[in-house]
């Protein structure tokens, strides 16, 4: 049952209830109608977005990849992942069928009724690797962040076809599936910049041993300045492959490090970053680089990031390169 309206989740039980355990998730409280944020989503001062330290010049390389073999295009992303950490792609081989077919099965599961998705969540799914949640640590963290996520932890098909939902199961095994050539294009040039000149399998299951999928949703928010979608970090990851939608709101950390630049949604792009696994295998030469994604107040937002790492059991250090 859903609280009354007038301090409805002044007790944070009963918001923990109503969000994480009945499975409204914080797509609920948006669609409560809300006049005001729960004060729990509340994050401290030096957490929000100050809309004064965006550099509006500034924008991060928007790459042509028609031709990835071509020197200037491989000089390019060397460049993009040494200088900014960040870049998209336009042009590369993930058919644009694909990426709309994972946004509109994102909004079906999204979709779906509180106590179908609260089947996959922590208590309740069938396996670690599938799991619906909000925030990350709702009892731990100080301030939580609006924004609700399935997280898909690949093993084979034959697992996804037995625990991942069905109403986006086929969309994001193809979205990972024509996701993988651009990934191994994008690793053999950047390992190129590194002086790894082949790509055998020990460097390749080192690079792109697992891979886990989010689709997430960022709901419309009734006071966007006081929250964040997602708060300052940088990805583990090798390699993030984002795909966004149309609305905008993801911030990346500029050179000088205190202001923010927009990650603008271009039809049919991805967005690519460095995460902290290829920063340290490269040395440092590829920075890995903190992001966020602001709450916003008018739209509905998703998100579906593809985290390209090595295999949970793997140890890593600068190449030997």
């Amino acid at each position: 049952m859903a609280p009354s309206l007038s301090e409805p989740f002044s007790d944070s039980s009963i918001l923990i209830d109503f969000v994480i355990n009945q499975g409204n998730g914080v797509k609920g409280l948006s669609e409560m109608g809300l006049k005001a944020l729960p004060k729990q989503y509340i994050q401290p001062l030096e957490e929000r977005m100050c809309m004064t330290n965006v550099q509006a010049q500034e924008s991060i390389p928007i790459i042509d990849m028609s031709n990835p073999n071509d020197p200037e295009v491989e000089k390019s992303i060397c460049e993009a992942a040494s200088k900014w950490g960040f870049f998209q792609i336009v042009n590369h081989d993930v058919p644009v069928e694909v990426l709309e077919n994972v946004k509109d099965a994102t909004y079906k599961f999204f979709g779906l009724a509180a106590e179908v998705k609260n089947k996959y969540s922590k208590e309740h799914s069938l396996s670690n690797n599938v799991r619906f949640g909000t925030s990350f640590t709702p009892q731990a963290e100080k301030a939580l962040e609006w924004k609700d996520y399935l997280s898909l932890f690949y093993v084979s098909e034959e697992e996804a076809f037995t625990l991942w939902p069905s109403v986006c199961r086929e969309q994001v095994l193809d979205y990972m599936r024509k996701s993988e050539v651009v990934i191994k294009q994008l690793l053999k040039v950047l390992m190129k910049g590194l002086n790894v000149n082949e790509i055998d399998e020990t460097k390749e299951s080192l690079l792109m041993g697992s891979m886990r999928t989010n689709l997430n949703y960022y709901p419309k928010c009734p006071n966007p300045e006081l929250t964040v979608g997602v708060g300052r970090h940088s990805d583990v990851s090798t390699l993030t492959i984002l795909l966004q939608d149309e609305i905008g709101g993801l911030f990346v950390r500029g050179n000088d490090g205190d202001n923010w630049i927009h990650v603008p949604p271009i039809k049919g792009s991805l967005v690519i970053n460095v995460g902290d696994a290829l920063q340290i295998m490269s040395n440092g030469k590829y920075k890995s680089v903190e992001h966020r994604v602001v709450a916003n107040g008018s739209n509905n937002r998703i998100s579906v990031p593809i985290f390209v790492n090595p295999r949970p059991s793997d140890m890593i250090g600068p190449l030997p390169e």
